[in-house]
């Protein structure tokens, strides 16, 4: 019973994004998801072309669907295919944070008025398959454990990836803190520093006139 809750918990880790947005053929939509280190996401589109002599959505086999993913900000491309219009993606992020996943189609015509419903499923927070076992030898309970343990793994890798964030704001905000502090004493000393001025110009102009 505790490993049938604990699966069902666990399970809430790994989460998936179902949706369907339109484009047209030139156009290129992107998508940002902010991923841990060592996190592997895959992707199923599925694109229908719209049709005007049948007036809906329907399937062209010639229609292909650019995938490029790439790692913000350091650009860094990890994906970039072409697949047929129902087709799927896999990539493992290797750094920490923004991810952006664009779409587009291989339509290279700009006078092109073609219309596109595409369909994407993303699961993100699956984890790397162990190749150095092999499953058929271990029994299903035994499966069961080490599935648990690799989404523990999830679970560890982003907690210390939000822990890392944590501490990047905390010393963000000390130093703005500092750099407010600072600022706040300078002003004080040149304020400081202005009065005694104008007290002494003042204190030379009396003078100056009670000799007079």
């Amino acid at each position: 019973m505790r490993l049938l809750l604990l699966s069902l918990f666990l399970s809430f880790i790994t989460y998936i994004h179902a949706l369907h947005f339109y484009l047209d053929a030139n156009q290129k939509r992107c998508f940002v998801e902010e991923l841990p280190t060592d996190t592997v996401v895959e992707g199923h589109y599925r694109a229908l072309e719209w049709s005007e002599i049948d007036q809906k959505y329907m399937e062209n086999s010639e229609l292909g669907i650019i995938v490029e993913v790439q790692e913000e900000p350091s650009g860094h491309v990890v994906v970039k295919t072409t697949g047929p219009l129902d087709g799927k993606f896999t990539f493992t992020s290797h750094e920490a944070g923004d991810h952006s996943i664009c779409l587009s189609t291989n339509y290279t015509s700009w006078f092109s008025h073609t219309h596109i419903r595409l369909y994407l499923d993303i699961v993100i927070g699956t984890t790397k398959p162990d190749i150095e076992h092999d499953r058929s030898h271990i029994s299903e309970l035994a499966s069961k454990v080490r599935d648990l343990n690799q989404k523990l793994e999830d679970i560890r890798r982003e907690q210390q990836y939000q822990r890392e964030r944590e501490a990047d704001y905390r010393d963000l905000s000390e130093a703005t803190n500092w750099k407010a502090v600072w600022y706040s004493v300078a002003q004080i000393i040149v304020l400081v520093a202005t009065c005694a001025w104008q007290l002494r110009h003042l204190k030379r102009f009396f003078e100056d006139r009670k000799m007079r």
